[in-house]
């Protein structure tokens, strides 16, 4: 049985110490989610088990044939390298068959009549049939057609940040490692792709550890569940919905320790102030009972949630509105002759597949972008905060206090407290030690619970939210959900978080690409779940001042269509059986050159045909399962 054990690692980063000699062992087939809030050092703890980190102290104990693929929330990358080749960069014996297949069909295509070639392209044929290569070379293309990248011939710098995300994604899912560790794989991955990825993850054969603040994510595919909490690593089993109801049977328990250790420790303070004379063996075993008790009461744990409660700006009756808003974002057009108008109260989601223009909306409704044609009114009580994904004015060099003070000293809670920004901390669960913390010792996750803290502070009265699940902990989260639930101004929110939409939004304006729009009213899941409908996405009526373009209809099996995927299945299994017919007479021809030049030439043209198999194939069964 394959496995790996860690046993009493502790890790410190600077002063902080991030988990305290945990063990655990990940066993065959275990799908494991790590969630703990930002800062408790989930991302350090992926990076000690994939062997690229060390703790300081402590040991992991596994097989010297067990391997493991990370895929980091930054996946570092060689930006000359194509699709194909940073796919295929893996040390694993298959990827290194698959890259230099690869080289040499490239060198063959510049040199067909070179004999040296001719002779090296046969014998990696002879080693792709003795080694499963072909399924392996169809199964890496499949994947990165299913993550969306079907030009491999691109090179790693030519790609969005969401694009190398997912050739990263790709690589490591072809490596198929005993351990596979994933730090945010759902990050820019559009509803289709997390579906496709949950669909992959549960047939996986290998293991699983993985860091995603994707709720529903999270609950489908983990069968186990750790936490880091304050230096310690709680297991749980079963997924998300079943640890939610065991931590909470655990923090109870503590609790009522907790309070039952203060109340011994209110008995014992009264004994002390009463004068008692620590002279026998008697009182001063008592004493010390006392001191070990103040220490523990003063370093019990908090079990006060994230508090976010902040009032917002009076907002008058004019909020947002477009009119004849058209917007060209390069080749693409974004909105063509839309119309939208936005309420008080109103709480938008805006959706889309990648590349539909969802983050241009945003900016162009706060004005950091300008409209090709149309208008923007925007009323004179609106107070604008924009929630980007990049901490655009968070200065690194400056203590956590400062930057806070530099919006406010003090704010006003829904309540009517005031409450100063010291306390805001504490509430956003920066301990009073790390008030005077520089801002580049933070993590990631922290960096952003602080700039979502100074936005907030400003008291806004309209929330622009651009992927706000990203890099936020589930417990910063479920909080951020309450506090928008309460918020009394309209919040209007880009995400593919389906749980986040689940709980914040009630309408939903559908990007769907070209300048279509559409408007939804309900949650994502209900969306999903009816999408297929024709009358799935409503149009706007003129009282609410929002036109769309005439919506699309849902995409049926054309009469050719329903032959095709008809006799797709065998065409398939026709092409290669041939292949395998002519790549066997490849290995046979001995030095018939001449015969193995068109025995070549035909491989290729029936790989070239097999692929497209495969994505008419995979292209099919979408409209089939809908």
């Amino acid at each position: 049985m394959k496995m790996i054990t860690i046993e009493n690692v502790t890790k410190t980063y600077g002063e902080k110490e991030l988990f305290n000699s945990i063990s655990f062992t990940i066993g065959e087939r275990e799908r494991i989610g790590l969630i703990g809030v930002n800062g408790t050092g989930k991302s350090s703890l992926l990076r000690i088990v994939a062997g690229m980190d060390q703790p300081d102290t402590g040991e992991l104990f596994l097989a010297k044939d067990y391997k493991i693929s990370f895929l980091s929330q930054q996946p570092e990358m060689n930006p000359e390298k194509t699709v194909l080749d940073q796919v295929f960069s893996g040390e694993a014996p298959i990827l290194e068959l698959l890259r230099q297949y690869e080289m040499i069909l490239a060198d063959l295509g510049r040199k067909p009549d070179d004999l040296a070639i001719q002779q090296r392209f046969y014998e990696l044929q002879r080693r792709m049939d003795s080694s499963d290569g072909w399924d392996a070379n169809t199964a890496a293309k499949s994947i990165l057609m299913q993550l969306g990248i079907s030009d491999f011939t691109r090179t790693i710098a030519e790609l969005s940040g969401g694009q190398k995300k997912r050739v990263a994604l790709a690589q490591v899912l072809i490596e198929a490692p005993d351990l596979l560790i994933l730090d945010e794989p759902t990050n820019h991955l559009d509803y289709e792709t997390v579906k496709w990825l949950e669909d992959y993850l549960s047939r996986y054969s290998g293991s699983l550890l993985l860091v995603t603040h994707d709720r529903y994510f999270l609950d489908r595919v983990t069968n186990r569940i750790f936490e880091l909490d304050g230096g310690n690593l709680y297991s749980y089993k079963g997924n998300y919905a079943s640890f939610l109801e065991a931590k909470a049977i655990r923090e109870e328990n503590e609790a009522a320790t907790v309070e039952k250790k203060k109340n011994l420790f209110r008995q014992e303070l009264e004994w002390i102030r009463r004068g008692a004379k620590a002279r026998t063996t008697k009182q001063k075993a008592r004493i010390q009972r006392f001191d070990q008790l103040d220490e523990e009461v003063s370093n019990g744990k908090s079990t006060e949630k994230l508090d976010i409660s902040l009032s917002g700006s009076r907002l008058g009756k004019q909020v947002l509105e477009l009119k004849d808003a058209t917007k060209k974002y390069e080749d693409k057009l974004i909105l063509n002759d839309f119309h939208l108008l936005v309420k008080p109260g109103d709480r938008l989601g805006i959706i889309g597949r990648n590349g539909t223009g969802k983050s241009t909306l945003l900016n162009i409704l706060s004005g950091r972008v300008d409209l090709d044609s149309g208008e923007i009114i925007t009323g004179q009580t609106v107070k604008i905060v924009y929630y980007t994904q990049e901490n655009e004015d968070l200065d690194e060099n400056k203590r956590v206090i400062e930057y806070l003070k530099e919006t406010a000293e003090m704010v006003h809670t829904t309540d009517g407290k005031i409450i100063s920004a010291a306390q805001m901390l504490e509430r956003f669960l920066f301990p009073p030690y790390a008030h005077g913390t520089l801002i580049r010792k933070l993590s990631g996750g922290e960096k952003r619970r602080l700039y979502l803290l100074k936005l907030l502070m400003e008291e806004p009265n309209v929330l622009l939210l651009d992927e706000p699940t990203n890099d936020l902990d589930t417990q910063t989260l479920t909080v951020l959900e309450d506090y928008l639930e309460e918020f009394p101004g309209v919040v209007i929110t880009v995400s593919h978080d389906r749980y986040f939409l689940d709980k914040v939004v009630d309408l939903l304006l559908v990007l769907e690409g070209n300048g279509r729009t559409g408007l939804y009213y309900g949650n994502y899941t209900d969306y999903l779940e009816k999408r297929p409908k024709a009358d799935s996405v409503s149009s706007p009526t003129k009282k609410e001042k929002v036109e769309q373009p005439e919506k699309p209809k849902k995409k049926k099996l054309s009469f050719k269509e329903q032959k095709e995927w008809a006799e797709i299945d065998e065409e398939l299994s026709n092409t290669e059986a041939r292949l395998e017919e002519v790549q066997t007479e490849m290995v046979n021809i001995g030095s018939d050159f001449e015969k193995g030049q068109a025995l070549m030439k035909e491989a290729e043209k029936l790989n070239e045909h097999l692929e497209y198999l495969i994505e008419r194939w995979s292209y099919l069964s979408e409209l089939v399962d809908e």
